[in-house]
């Protein structure tokens, strides 16, 4: 453990380089912080992957170990067991997954890619591998077919040929089918790239040549499904038409059928329909056989929704899709394909979901899906991450969201349920809290590795209507321009349930939790609007008392007289609120002068003093939100003293607004999500765009229990509300860049148009220093690397705190840092972190009598005079500092980078300490000490490629942290070794070892007359004896990490070893078996000998010599 004393910080330690931290002098203490963490406490790695499978492309499925695997465009597989259980593993070459093929009940799995490679897993053990991998050279992979209980894969190529792997040895045969020989001689033509390749469920010699057969035909083929007596078979065509054929006439097909086509009254030929992509046939025992079926509708329907068509008997079901249909496969009892197949679900893969159908069930209801893949239902337009939450919220939050569950689902079990859990013991309660485009909010228990949604709250119910064609268009995962109600940015405090959040309208809403449901009355409007001075020739010397507004009495007009109303208008009307978080005020910036609003930037909440406050480009304002009262709406060159070393003097004259240059904090560029993904917000129409904002409006809309309240309410001021100047927003500007330019010719002028509010923090502390007793305090960064502070004074708690006003005063610079501020955190004189104060919650509903307000408020241990009690901890952009108070002397400073820049910091608990974990544009991921700021860990991870991840990327407590990898997928991962070592134990399994299910019986008259299944000795035809070898040229083998043998016994640990003690007891029962079954035929035999040989002596017992 190693110690560091701050009095040698006093005694001259010599500062150390730029990338090193650097202690700073300061006053003298005498305080030993000790330091527990240390750099083998940290190791970087993915822990798992939530959320649906990218831009699918493939589907396989294990009907006896009930594991699901889908494809993805860019070489990822996602493998799928009962809820809980899930894997990602992701192929080095990115290449398009374009087929899965599982060894049934072998623990492995064959994928073949569009660069011409197949691969064999191993899903044995917890993380798959890559066994072997056979990459072709000279003919492209088109369709891979495996054989139930076979180890000859065949593989299908562009030239029509068919390829035969022996999946032991993962070595090519020298058998091979040439398209010449598996045409008719009459054929001129060749017949195309191999499209399908099945085997005849009772002739294993017949594969393949069928479909060769139909590719000749007039109409392009798809697919063909056997049925299960294996003498004929269905076609899927072009023209929307199906075919059955005959295996012993293949001449003409014995039935054709249109599906969906109309039927003329003149013998004539149906209308042709769309293509039928695909078709199952599956029989059954009690009744008609199913026939599963994607596309084939009319040309004619008004339906341009994908369609899924069940057809059973005489009925005909038609289930529209919200997605294109990628794949589909239909489970059946058994895994046998010459028996009766049993159809019970259909697995329907969509582009961006996935649906289970019942098929044993009135209406083909769906299953309810148990896993997280409504991530991406509404666009993630922000995330944030809490680990080591209060315990009891998981079960709140479940308790209102299970009311939420939509109705109509299947009563069975999720088919789809093979592996086992993980046993890890490594937990602790972790929430992900997702803001999307459609306004909603989504918690989600992301305790133990796994992800479940907790919780739904749409914040587009508070507004009037909702986006226009939200109902008849489908969803989306891309982020488009008429989101009104995007969420922009959100705060949330676990200990006492408040949550506040800002959407791209530029609104804000607060929300308390409550277990009861209610009923708002008529929400009270309140308009304020500050006095409009002269902006082009303001007071040069800055200290000009602001103008105090006039209060606007509610009114039903309309704020077009001042501008435009505000793109959401808030519901007027009284509004049902379910149990759940309940609107408590909303807080709208409206249109001035025909100028829309900024967006908001930062936000905060403080639910101990009953404040939030929120910034944009140019300003902040504070609101009480139990008062329902505006404190405080500053521009943030008005935050600064006068004798403020750091002040920007206004600009005057002010030429023309064009001079004013957009805000180039790298944060934010990130903050304007929409801007940077497409346009901006406004951009659709140009008389919205942007150029100077000449004051903040706001509107509070008020819930009870102030709903009571007279309209001639007026809201008290306790600062006055003052103007400031939002700069513009340049639709023109790279933002989207993340190179930015500190040129020597950006003077101090420009640099106060532009500096925005970048991030607020609540504490109690040391706002000035001459302070010696912590207070409510309000500590904002701004993008130019500036830390101010607001010194708040509240009125005693219960009524007066409701009556009486709150002060808010402005006590300057704190300190400056190269780069815009991202963090800020509070450690007490022993160097633990100081929370936030927080009121514990309470239910908001409950009577009068039972509402006790407690505020629980950080309370830093006693210190004597002269020493600093606190010790803030600053993150920027570029650098990070650690100062004393209340003395504000540096203690700490370094440099994190200079090549790039910090997106995301937060300072993170660990189980042996704290440390300020950093993640910079160039990838790298690194944690520092603290107080000393020594560097422990630094790893390039993750080059920054997409804006997507440096908006959503978070770290949390525990040394935890995820983003949003794809539109669709969020990925956690760990920096914590402890996390690590204890990774294996907390992942599920894949594979359990199961039975496989008997073969179907052959029954006595098929076996006397040979109608059963025939038998095909494949190694006498494809082996190397018969066959011969391979070229070399044509295919490359590329042994993986492990070998065949790895793969028979991979799975460790005490699955394994029953796994193969399981093996070798079946292979022992079996011979056993065979040595009693010879035992008694040797009986058998005996007997019937002794018996022929007892008559042939009684027979010549009496005779003599002569009569034989």
């Amino acid at each position: 453990m190693k110690k560091f004393n701050i009095r040698k910080v006093l005694d001259g330690l010599t500062a150390s380089s730029s990338g090193t931290a650097s202690p700073q002098p300061g006053t003298n203490q005498n305080d030993v912080i000790q330091e527990t963490l240390q750099s083998e406490h940290f190791q970087l790695c993915k822990t798992v992957r939530h959320g649906f499978p990218y831009q699918p492309s493939s589907m396989a499925f294990d009907p006896v170990q009930k594991i699901l695997a889908i494809g993805t465009q860019s070489g990822a597989v996602r493998l799928f067991g009962r809820a809980g259980v899930e894997c990602y593993c992701q192929h080095d070459s990115g290449a398009a997954v374009i087929q899965l093929q599982f060894l049934v009940n072998e623990g492995a799995l064959v994928s073949a890619l569009a660069d011409d490679s197949v691969h064999l897993w191993n899903l044995r053990q917890k993380q798959p591998a890559i066994l072997h991998t056979l990459k072709f050279n000279r003919e492209r992979i088109t369709f891979c077919h495996l054989p139930f209980q076979s180890k000859w894969l065949y593989i299908g190529t562009e030239k029509g040929n068919i390829h035969i792997v022996n999946v032991e040895s993962f070595t090519l045969s020298g058998y091979v089918i040439m398209w010449n020989k598996a045409i008719e001689l009459s054929s001129k033509s060749h017949p195309g790239p191999v499209v399908h390749i099945s085997d005849n469920p009772m002739d294993e010699g017949k594969v393949g040549t069928f479909q060769r057969t139909i590719n000749q035909s007039m109409i392009h083929s798809f697919q063909i499904a056997w049925h299960h007596e294996g003498k004929q078979f269905t076609c899927s065509h072009s023209d929307g038409t199906l075919t059955t054929w005959n295996v012993r006439v293949p001449a003409k097909p014995t039935i054709t059928i249109t599906p969906h086509g109309k039927q003329p009254k003149d013998g004539k030929k149906p209308e042709p329909c769309k293509p039928i992509l695909k078709v199952e046939y599956k029989t059954t025992r009690a009744g008609d056989a199913f026939v599963v079926m994607s596309g084939g509708l009319s040309y004619d329907t008004g339906c341009r929704r994908s369609c899924l068509t069940v057809m059973h008997g005489k009925s005909t079901a038609v289930l529209e899709m919200d997605y294109p249909i990628v794949d589909f496969l239909t489970l059946c009892e058994t895994p046998y394909p010459n028996d009766f197949q049993e159809p019970y679900a259909v697995v329907v893969l969509l582009e961006k979901d996935l649906v289970v159908i019942d098929l044993e069930q009135i209406g083909y209801p769906i299953f309810e899906n148990p896993y997280p893949l409504s991530i991406h239902e509404s666009p993630v337009t922000c995330v944030e991450y809490f680990a080591d939450c209060p315990p009891e919220l998981i079960p709140a939050l479940y308790s209102v969201g299970s009311r939420q569950k939509r109705q109509g689902y299947s009563k069975k079990e999720w088919p789809i349920s093979g592996g086992n859990w993980g046993q890890g013991t490594l937990s602790y309660p972790e929430i992900i809290v997702t803001g999307h485009a459609d306004g909603s909010i989504k918690f989600w228990d992301a305790s133990a590795i796994m992800l479940q949604v907790l919780y739904k709250l749409k914040t587009a119910k508070v507004f009037e209507k909702a986006p226009k064609g939200s109902k008849e268009e489908k969803p989306s995962t891309e982020i488009v321009d008429e989101d009104p109600f995007a969420i922009q940015t959100l705060s949330w405090c676990p200990a006492s349930r408040m949550l506040c959040v800002a959407g791209v309208s530029a609104h804000v809403i607060i929300y308390r939790f409550s277990k009861q449901e209610m009923t708002t009355e008529v929400l009270l409007e309140v308009r304020m609007q500050g006095e409009l001075n002269d902006v082009d020739s303001p007071d040069p010397a800055g200290d000009h008392p602001p103008t105090p507004s006039t209060p606007v009495p509610p009114s039903s007009s309309s704020p077009t007289q001042e501008g435009e109303p505000p793109e959401a208008q808030v519901w007027s009307a009284p509004l049902k609120q379910s149990p759940g978080y309940q609107v408590e005020l909303v807080i709208q910036l409206v249109w001035v002068s025909g100028e829309p609003p900024q967006q908001i930037t930062s936000l905060a909440v403080s639910s101990s003093d009953g404040l939030v406050v929120f910034g944009n480009s140019s300003g902040l304002a504070v609101v009480d939100y139990l008062q329902k009262s505006l404190l405080l709406n500053m521009s943030t060159s008005e935050l600064y003293s006068p004798s403020d070393p750091y002040q920007r003097q206004p600009r005057s004259p002010r030429k023309t607004h064009k001079d004013i240059p957009p805000v180039t904090s790298c944060m934010s560029r990130l903050s304007i999500f929409y801007t940077s993904m497409k346009k901006t917000y406004h951009s659709s129409n140009s008389r919205k765009s942007s150029h100077v904002y000449h004051n903040l409006c706001c509107l509070l809309f008020l819930s009870p229990p102030f709903s009571s309240i007279s309209s001639t309410f007026i809201l008290s001021l306790t600062s006055p509300l003052s103007l400031f100047v939002l700069s513009p927003y340049h639709p023109d500007a790279k933002d989207s860049s993340f190179s930015r330019s500190r040129s020597s010719s950006v003077t101090s002028i420009e640099r106060e148009s532009r500096e925005a509010i970048s991030s607020f923090h609540f504490s109690e502390s040391f706002p000035r220093k001459t302070d010696s007793s912590p207070s409510p305090s309000l500590w904002l960064g701004t993008t130019q690397g500036t830390v101010l502070v607001l010194s708040l004074s509240l009125p005693p708690t219960g009524d007066q705190r409701l009556q009486q006003p709150v002060g808010v005063s402005s006590c300057g610079t704190l300190v400056r840092l190269k780069g815009g501020i991202l963090t800020m955190a509070f450690l007490d004189s022993l160097g633990a972190v100081l929370p936030p104060s927080y009121e514990p919650w309470s239910e908001p509903n409950a009577p009068d009598e039972e509402k006790t307000r407690r505020r629980r408020p950080a309370s830093p241990p006693p210190t004597q005079e002269g020493q600093d009690s606190q010790y803030a901890v600053v993150c920027s952009e570029k650098q990070a500092k650690v100062v004393g108070l209340p003395s504000q002397s540096c203690f700490f400073k370094h440099n994190i980078t200079e090549s790039s820049f910090v997106l995301r910091a937060d300072v993170v608990q660990m189980a042996a300490g704290l440390c300020l974990a950093c993640f910079c544009a160039n990838g790298h991921i690194m944690t520092l000490s603290l107080p000393s700021l020594r560097p422990l860990l630094d790893v390039n991870y993750l080059p920054l490629t997409d804006m997507r991840i440096a908006r959503t990327f978070c770290f949390s407590n525990l040394g935890q942290a995820m983003y949003l990898t794809s539109p669709t997928e969020i990925q956690r991962i760990t920096y914590s070794q402890e996390t690590c070592d204890n990774l294996q134990e907390m992942m599920g399994e894949l594979f359990t070892p199961l039975e496989t299910p008997e073969a179907p019986n052959r029954g006595f008259f098929k076996g006397l007359f040979g109608g059963g299944a025939q038998s095909l000795d494949r190694e006498d035809l494809f082996g190397e004896t018969a066959a011969g070898k391979a070229s070399r040229s044509l295919a490359q083998h590329i042994p993986g990490p492990q070998g065949m043998e790895g793969m028979k016994g991979a799975a460790s640990g005490v699955v394994g070893d029953l796994a193969r003690a399981r093996i070798a007891l079946d292979e022992r029962g079996q011979k056993l078996g065979e040595l009693e079954d010879r035992t008694a035929a040797m009986m058998a035999s005996a007997d019937s000998f002794s018996k022929h040989a007892h008559d042939m002596m009684l027979k010549y017992k009496d005779k003599k010599w002569y009569q034989l």
